[in-house]
């Protein structure tokens, strides 16, 4: 057994998709596709460090190998979420990917005379759970189909590559002990059930890792070494403490807003019903002073028996 850096910390997964080699490595067992060349894409957001700590977004520029054994160029957005909520932060960043003018190359002409948006591939490591399926790896791959036939349209058209695009989703929770394929294999350095007393740190045997994926262990081996990844990985602890005690006192405040909501409907329903009560004895009381005024009551003497004033009763009598 030996010991390593936990990955699901953004100090220690920067450090390890640092290394060209290792991060070569990793997307190329993710995406089931060889990567022949790797860039990273540095980019730059301006969130309050909270947020900014609960996604960690890591973009490149790869060239790989599709299944024809062509290469293509594409993008490789890599987020990593220890949040349920950061869902809406994903919609962001990829809708940037998009609207990008650097993702687009131009293409000689006559073929494409015009600039060629870039494939998009988005990677998801998350920290929490999706509802409705247990698999430690879910792949979103795009089939084109004629809806006529249902037949599979094997070639692949600008158009549609331009406006769309796959997606592989890695549940971190459902990593325990699923070791089926050479990727759950190489996945088991993100199994948080091999964490030592320190959360920081995780145990792997090595014997389990295919040998080919071995420079990722070692890249985590090295990264216990470095004092600043420690000291990042307790601030990095810190701060996600502090964004879920912001977020459940959100959660309080608003469910205080809502009870508060509710008793004032409920006394709003209450008055309304009481105003109606009132409204029906009053008519009921009206009819029964013409009735009794028909039948020779005098105004004073009704005055006296329903407590009104002469000035009401006469009122009641004549209705303006």
């Amino acid at each position: 057994m030996v010991e390593i850096a936990n990955p699901i910390y953004d100090v220690v997964f920067k450090y390890l998709m640092n290394d060209e080699k290792v991060a070569r490595l990793l997307l190329s067992a993710i995406i089931g596709r060889e990567v022949v060349s790797l860039e990273f894409r540095p980019t730059e957001h301006h969130f309050p460090v909270g947020e900014l700590l609960a996604v960690l977004r890591m973009d490149f520029s790869a060239r790989i190998v599709d299944e024809n054994g062509d290469q293509e160029l594409v993008i490789i957005e890599l987020q990593k979420a220890k949040l349920a909520s950061d869902i809406m932060r994903f919609r962001r960043y990829l809708g940037e990917q998009y609207a990008n003018k650097e993702n687009m190359v131009r293409e000689p002409a006559p073929e494409y005379p015009y600039r060629k948006a870039l494939p998009i591939l988005s990677i998801y490591f998350l920290g929490h759970r999706l509802e409705h399926t247990t698999a430690p790896v879910v792949r979103v791959n795009r089939h084109y189909i004629d809806a006529a036939t249902g037949e599979q349209i094997r070639e692949k058209e600008v158009f549609i590559e331009s406006l769309t695009h796959d997606s592989v989703i890695i549940q971190i929770p459902y990593l325990k002990g699923q070791r089926r394929t050479e990727l759950e294999q190489l996945l088991a350095l993100f199994d948080q059930s091999s964490t030592t007393d320190d959360p920081h740190f995780l145990t792997i045997n090595e014997n389990d890792l295919p040998e080919r994926y071995r420079p990722l262990l070692r890249r985590l081996q090295k990264a216990i070494a470095d004092p600043t990844i420690r000291h990042s990985m307790d601030a990095e602890d810190d701060l996600i403490e502090e964004i879920k005690d912001y977020q459940r006192l959100i959660s309080e405040k608003e469910r205080i807003i809502t009870e508060k909501e509710r008793a004032i409907s409920e006394k709003e329903q209450t008055m309304q019903e009481n105003q109606k009560t009132i409204s029906g004895q009053r008519k009921q009381i009206e009819t029964a002073i013409r009735a009794l005024h028909q039948n020779g009551a005098s105004v004073e003497g009704l005055a006296s028996v329903f407590g009104m004033s002469s000035a009401e009763i006469s009122a009641v009598l004549n209705p303006q």
